[in-house]
């Protein structure tokens, strides 16, 4: 809490103090009302924006720099869907009454740090106060060589679709970020609880998968709201469906222990978001390629399924080919 016999900053000075020493050149050290930006010759910008609200997709509890990783995260993850690099962002910062500058601090360095790993610096922005719980809206800018933008709409039938990473870990992490935590985690050991959480707090948006995206496969989105919905978005873009086994959709060694102990959180892991991995449709031919140039990239790419025709939702079959339902497809806002 803010020390009521101390004084706040003015909205220049928090700029100053806090925002300036992140900007990028296109930035103008902030001491504009707009940005500059000139794409790279022959190529397309790409444009995406997500906001992050205290007490709907964090924790007001959260670390302040864990904040600040996840909303920065959530967006370029969606450029890395889209194949493309990024360029900077603008960044919305609705403060609630309960902020002080310790918080603020702790969040801008987190900010920092996740804007120079993925070389995307701050560019401008807004700081008020907010009504409610503190709010912050990123909108995130990158770019391709002109006309590779990986749409979400363009799968055909046939085309195998693959995830990166892992599926499930954020959703399971949740569970034990929740207070009280999920009682099976108590049977998990610290290093798989850890990992768990951690994938809830620190998204990793898959950025070193856009130039193989580019490069390999017919239609991209990420995973945010969990597999099960987000695949049937992408089906119902293209309008088509799909067949996926989900013996093959890859779980990483956490999750497999929590699934050890309580089964079904199968339904947690597969449709409870917050994941950040990339789900892509590739001509079968491309895929080899697609996989190469992924494991170099260090973000391996698993073979989960296939588009097919029809515009039914997607089916799920387990191992012994029965077709597996699920509650609910997805993280909904509303």
């Amino acid at each position: 809490m803010a020390r009521p016999d101390l004084p706040r900053p003015t909205e220049d000075e928090l700029i100053a103090r806090y925002f300036a020493p992140l900007a990028g050149a296109g930035g103008l050290g902030l001491r504009d009302d707009a940005a500059l930006l000139t794409p790279s010759p022959g190529h397309d910008l790409v444009l995406t924006t997500d906001a992050v609200v205290a007490g709907v997709h964090y924790f007001p509890d959260d670390p302040p720099a864990s904040i600040a990783c996840k909303a920065l995260g959530v967006n370029l993850s969606d450029l890395a869907a889209k194949g493309a690099e990024p360029r900077g962002f603008l960044l919305t910062l609705a403060l609630s009454d309960e902020w002080d500058e310790s918080w603020l601090a702790e969040f801008c360095t987190g900010l920092s740090e996740a804007a120079a790993l993925a070389s995307c610096p701050l560019l401008g922005g807004d700081t008020v106060r907010a009504a409610g719980p503190t709010l912050l809206g990123i909108t995130a800018l990158g770019e391709v060589p002109s006309g590779t933008m990986v749409r979400r709409s363009t799968a055909q039938v046939g085309d195998r679709l693959l995830v990166s990473g892992s599926i499930g870990d954020a959703a399971l992490g949740l569970r034990l970020r929740q207070k009280p935590a999920a009682s099976w985690g108590e049977a998990l050991s610290f290093p798989a609880r850890t990992a768990l959480v951690d994938r809830y707090l620190h998204p990793q948006p898959r950025l070193a998968l856009a130039p193989a995206l580019r490069a390999h496969a017919r239609a991209a989105m990420d995973v945010s709201d969990g597999l099960v919905g987000d695949l049937a978005k992408m089906m119902r873009s293209a309008d088509l469906s799909a067949e996926i086994n989900v013996e093959a959709v890859p779980l990483s060694d956490a999750a497999r222990a929590a699934l050890a102990v309580k089964p079904d959180l199968l339904d947690t892991a597969l449709t409870g978001g917050d994941d950040y991995e990339i789900l892509c449709a590739a001509d079968p031919e491309q895929v080899p390629a697609l996989q190469e140039a992924a494991v170099r990239a260090g973000v391996p790419l698993t073979v989960i399924g296939t588009v097919t025709e029809g515009s039914v939702p997607p089916v799920f079959r387990a191992a012994d080919g029965a077709m597996r339902g699920f509650r609910a497809g997805s993280f909904s806002h509303f």
